[in-house]
């Protein structure tokens, strides 16, 4: 269940978000009439505000991985050794398919309360997980903290978009790229330190005074503009005669549901031609199709069309679900790698792997240096061109081999991946209006955990499928008799893999995605 692991300041007062006139629109005219609401706010009092949407990244980002170095002690005093899987799975579920819930909410009612009502969800699951008395009750629990957790995850890179102009936004999203793989990495460590020193009921209760800081601080310094634009800082109002497409919503939340748990699920709890997981994908069609028809007759569906007819967000979709798809490999395998391969210990494993998160935020926040001069687009391209060649260097290495082989790559692969990623979020959310930008944040951000699971289930099966030739070939019954080297050319397919998903994305961006995005901004005047 290491798939949870993966990788995607602070100065004072009040922050109002300041409207001003957007300059280029999507077609390239310049709109007249009165401002626009949501454009950055003054450079000063974004502090406090930033410093919450950190909080409620690292809280977002630790309790997708903190569980799994607890599961002993959570299996010894609850039991349900059979079904604890689900504790990640229903987390991953929970947050995966509120997204775009979470995202069209954020620009029908304003990016705050929606972010205090997922913190305070997230933080009565909390509380809720702490006081579980079963299995059954701790899994129900940790989805009502993923239901809150998928407000923290798209609102807080929503807001940090709307509070930073198109130049300091790639500082801001190297910040929260930082809190996420550091609250990552730790995130085991600390979790294993609370239920071996403490109680494992600790890794709940921690959130509660963090989380505390972070809604205190938005409900105190978060204002956002009037959504008529008449009074800049008054706060954000619905627009009038907003309507919620909850069928869409729960429509979108029915299907992700039962396509998730057939692919976290499948070839785990049940092989893949078994009748559970048929019916799950068959399910999740069936229900795909429903949603189609109930979001082309709402009046403001959920996942509008427009997500997928512009060109850009359908190109940044698509890529960034590849992106999901590939870091299943070094997230995943690299650790069964360096322990079974390479003879470390858990802790030097978790080392090799982090070093990819030294590199990811240097390279995101310098990425601006580089797309201001050639454009979004063909700096992502360059950057996963890089990852490509990284992750085609890692069956290269010798076996058995030296830890600083793979972790110089992991370095290489997070230098690379941050000049992939950020660009093309912050890209993304410069082409689209206040009133668009939760919607689409959410989409980008929904399609990269698909791809996430997506990529759990294809290498998953790969790995097996590698593990099982070599068995087959040694006479071997036992799986624990498999020797370094057939661990390490299961591990070498997957990266072959993710290479392959990799060259994908460059595909996707090369023949779908304009040459230069179409950026509304006040303050740069050019189209990047």
């Amino acid at each position: 269940m290491l798939l949870h692991t993966c990788i995607l300041e602070s100065w004072g007062g009040n922050v109002s978000g300041t409207a001003g006139r957007a300059d280029r629109t999507e077609d390239g005219a310049t709109p007249g009439g009165p401002h626009r609401p949501g454009t950055p706010a003054a450079p000063r009092g974004r502090g406090p505000v930033v410093a919450a949407l950190m909080t409620g990244m690292a809280l977002a980002a630790l309790d997708g991985t903190i569980v799994s170095t607890a599961v002993p002690q959570i299996v010894g005093d609850l039991g349900g050794l059979s079904v604890f899987s689900w504790l990640f799975s229903g987390y991953l579920l929970a947050v995966t398919v509120t997204l775009p819930v979470y995202g069209k909410l954020s620009d029908t009612f304003g990016r705050k309360p929606v972010l205090i009502a997922g913190i305070v969800l997230f933080l009565t699951g909390s509380l809720l997980c702490a006081a579980a008395w079963s299995m059954e009750s701790l899994i129900a629990f940790r989805i009502v903290q993923g239901l809150g957790g998928g407000a923290l995850q798209g609102t807080v890179q929503t807001i940090a978009a709307d509070l930073y102009p198109l130049k300091e936004r790639p500082r801001i999203q190297a910040r929260l790229s930082t809190v996420w793989a550091a609250s990552s990495v730790a995130g085991p460590a600390l979790g294993g330190l609370l239920a071996g020193y403490a109680d494992w009921r600790w890794i709940f209760l921690v959130n509660l005074p963090v989380g505390g800081v972070a809604l205190w601080l938005i409900v105190r310094h978060l204002a956002e503009p009037d959504r008529a634009g008449a009074r800049p800082g008054a706060g954000a109002r619905p627009r009038a005669g907003a309507r919620v497409d909850w069928p869409g919503a729960l429509a979108i939340f029915a299907t992700g549901t039962l396509l998730l748990t057939a692919l976290v699920q499948g070839g785990v709890a049940w092989p893949w031609l078994s009748p559970p997981s048929l019916a799950l994908f068959a399910g999740a069609a069936a229900l795909t199709a429903v949603t189609v028809l109930i979001e082309r007759r709402a009046a403001e569906p959920i996942i509008p069309g427009w997500v997928w007819r512009r060109r850009t967000i359908a190109a940044v979709n698509l890529s960034l679900g590849a992106l999901g798809l590939l870091m299943v490999a070094p997230t995943v395998f690299l650790p069964t790698y360096a322990q079974s391969v390479l003879g470390l210990g858990p802790i030097a494993a978790g080392f090799v792997l982090s070093a990819m998160t030294l590199s990811w935020p240097i390279t995101a926040a310098l990425s601006n240096r580089v797309y201001n001069r050639i454009g979004f687009r063909l700096t992502a391209v360059t950057g996963m061109t890089l990852a490509v060649l990284v992750l085609l260097a890692f069956p290269l290495l010798p076996h058995p081999g030296e830890p600083w082989q793979p972790a110089l790559l992991m370095l290489l692969l997070g230098a690379a991946l941050g000049l992939f990623q950020l660009p093309l979020i912050v890209g993304v959310q410069s082409t689209v209006p206040w009133a668009e930008r939760g919607t689409t944040t959410a989409s980008v951000l929904f399609c990269r955990q698909v791809g996430q699971s997506v990529g759990a289930a294809v290498f998953g099966a790969v790995a097996n499928a590698v593990l099982s030739t070599r068995l087959t070939e040694g006479g071997l019954d036992d799986p624990a008799a498999l020797t370094p080297a057939a661990v390490d050319t299961a591990v070498e397919y997957v990266f072959a893999g993710a290479a392959a998903a990799g060259a994908l994305a460059v595909a996707v961006l090369l023949t779908l995605a304009p040459r230069r995005f179409p950026v509304l901004t006040d303050d740069d005047r050019t189209t990047t």
